[in-house]
């Protein structure tokens, strides 16, 4: 399993927790007010704001704090002028991590990334060290009880889908970048009903972690950036058997 996926259900068995000390909720934010402010306050025809808002419905945010979200996006002078940038670095025992984060405040936000990186034995790298390695694609989630298997197959390669797997009690369909909108909205039409859709990174290759320190170090670090306000996402090719996980504590 790459790091990819199994962060993803590290997240979720977190997911309650991290929910009541507002770390997603203010993540959630963040992404609507740029979303708003790029590409305008209707949902209907700006698709970024629009899985941004069902993602942030998704996790608990308040349809007010999502309605004042939009509202500062769209002003033209009261918005907070955040930032999207990348970060690139390696954690412990080689594993790459690619971050994406939205910030009013360059300086800031890296100096406590390096700091991060620093803490748990890994370095934070130049733009482009790492950043080949993890591939863009769109993503559609769906529930098992919501989806039968083979129709969503059929009907996911009909919208040009790259591919349609099966993982835990959901499907998830994988589109590229450029094909998740026409691909989710197809999907809708034909009456399928997806969790989420957003856009993600895949890393093309993994790196086996064997070592119980090695491990706890790295899943140390992917807690700490993903608890910082200015990170929305957070991506890694590390791979650790569930033997070694049972051993970690995080």
């Amino acid at each position: 399993m790459s790091g990819h996926s199994k962060w993803a259900n590290i997240k979720n068995k977190k997911a309650k927790v991290d929910a009541q000390r507002g770390i997603t909720f203010q993540k959630f934010s963040r992404e609507i007010i740029t979303a708003a402010r790029l590409g305008g306050s209707d949902p209907a025809g700006n698709f970024r704001l629009r899985t941004a808002i069902d993602r942030a419905k998704a996790a608990g945010l308040p349809n007010d704090n999502i309605k004042r979200a939009i509202e500062k996006g769209a002003g033209s002078s009261g918005s907070d002028n955040f930032e999207e940038i990348t970060y690139e670095g390696y954690g412990a025992g080689g594993a790459a991590i690619f971050i994406e984060a939205m910030t009013d405040n360059r300086n800031r936000t890296a100096g406590d990334i390096r700091s991060f990186f620093s803490k748990f034995n890994g370095n934070l790298g130049e733009t482009g060290c790492v950043g080949w390695m993890f591939k863009p694609v769109g993503l559609i989630i769906f529930n098992k009880d919501d989806a039968d298997f083979e129709k969503l197959f059929e009907a996911a390669i009909e919208f040009n889908a790259d591919d349609v797997k099966e993982e835990d009690d959901e499907y998830q369909v994988i589109t590229t970048f450029e094909n998740l909108q026409s691909c989710s909205e197809g999907l809708e039409k034909a009456g399928f009903k997806p969790k989420s859709a957003e856009f993600t990174r895949i890393p093309e290759n993994s790196v086996e972690i064997t070592d119980v320190k090695v491990a706890t170090n790295i899943l140390r670090l992917m807690e700490k950036l993903e608890e910082h306000d200015d990170v929305q996402n957070v991506y890694s090719n590390f791979d650790i058997s569930d033997e070694i996980m049972e051993q970690v504590n995080i």
